[in-house]
């Protein structure tokens, strides 16, 4: 549930309530009080999406100087020290923190003390997305990670606020990027195939599902692209096939070797991309890159609809396990410069200056 905005009078708070409206993330309480943790050194307002510290190790001040006059620093995420959030922010993080009670437009709009439409609109300008859509993220993402922790639907489901297990299959895989039961059980029973050659950027791993190509990984030597393989997929049967002992293996290992030479003329491989609904919108944004154009952080970002998500862009990219067929070394840094690669710097300058040259 979400409460109403109240005042903010500077007293010292109770220390009961305090620590509830912690436990809550309560953004209606930013401004009454902030919270200092002990082990840290810092303070943070109540809302702070942190991860919660023991109460013991928790102290309560009436506001930011008093928590500086005791020493505490203010947190760099939350930014305790400037003013409280303005209604849209807060109407996000309302919804946020909020339990897996659904929150209507009309409970933001009183929260915030904005009309409906008024909200509705300013929140899609800011957001890219009505506050409806942007509940929906947020139960998704409850309910994937109430489902890697429990491994349970029915739980997580629960959990997650979804109404039936029947909401949580529908349109499963644009959703989460595989169907629950797959997502909660880290891929197994999947089984992979695979095998190691020769590249002109290091030993090459071409691992294949039945659905296509799943990861192609660079490394020195075949031990660490083993090692790399099975860090990605703990739970799948994996099994190193020789070259073109394998049919349909050798036909991708064949495709995948035509993209890494450039030859534009070659048919790009089927591609099983596994991962969350987001880091497949990024990997496939990647694939239309052309091959010898770059394009930023900031710029993919806007391409996928989150001009505001570069961050989470760039993490997506940092999973990608399908190195040049999924072509993250195109994405670099806004001032030009090449950034951070999976498989090394100097890999991605090779590569690039391959594309580019």
């Amino acid at each position: 549930m979400i409460t109403t905005v109240m005042s903010s009078p500077r007293q010292e708070p109770d220390r009961s309530t305090a620590w509830q409206a912690v436990l809550r993330r309560d953004p209606s309480q930013d401004g009454r009080f902030v919270f200092g943790v002990k082990t840290t050194g810092i303070y943070c307002r109540p809302s702070c999406p942190a991860r919660r510290p023991k109460p013991e190790n928790v102290a309560f001040f009436g506001g930011p100087g008093l928590a500086r006059a005791a020493g505490f620093r203010a947190c760099r995420r939350c930014r305790p020290d400037e003013p409280a959030q303005d209604p849209i922010a807060l109407a996000h993080r309302a919804i946020e923190t909020a339990d897996s009670t659904q929150v209507t437009l009309s409970q933001l709009a009183s929260l915030v003390a904005m009309s409906p439409s008024h909200l509705q609109r300013r929140f899609k300008a800011r957001y890219g997305m009505s506050p409806k859509a942007f509940q929906q993220v947020v139960r998704d993402q409850r309910f994937r990670s109430a489902l890697q922790q429990t491994g349970a639907v029915s739980r997580a489901t629960y959990e997650s606020g979804f109404g039936s297990s029947s909401r949580v299959y529908e349109r499963a895989d644009a959703r989460f990027g595989m169907t629950p039961g797959r997502l909660a059980k880290g891929g197994a029973g999947v089984r992979i195939r695979y095998t190691i050659t020769g590249s002109r950027y290091g030993r090459l791993l071409t691992a294949v599902t039945d659905r296509g190509v799943c990861a192609v990984l660079l490394g020195p030597d075949d031990e660490t692209l083993v090692e790399n393989l099975r860090k990605e997929f703990p739970h799948a049967i994996k099994d190193r096939v020789d070259d073109g002992a394998d049919s349909w293996l050798a036909e991708l290992v064949a495709k995948v070797d035509a993209q890494l030479r450039g030859d534009l003329g070659a048919d790009a491989p089927a591609l099983d991309l596994i991962g969350t609904a987001f880091q497949l919108r990024v990997w496939r944004a990647l694939t239309e890159l052309p091959r010898g154009q770059t394009a930023s952080y900031h710029e993919l970002a806007a391409a996928i609809g989150k001009p505001t998500a570069t961050r989470a862009v760039a993490s997506a990219i940092a999973r990608n396990r399908i190195a040049v067929v999924v072509p993250c070394h195109r994405v670099i840094r806004d001032d030009g410069s090449l950034g951070g690669y999976r498989w090394g710097v100097p890999t991605k300058r090779q590569i690039l200056a391959d594309e580019l040259g």
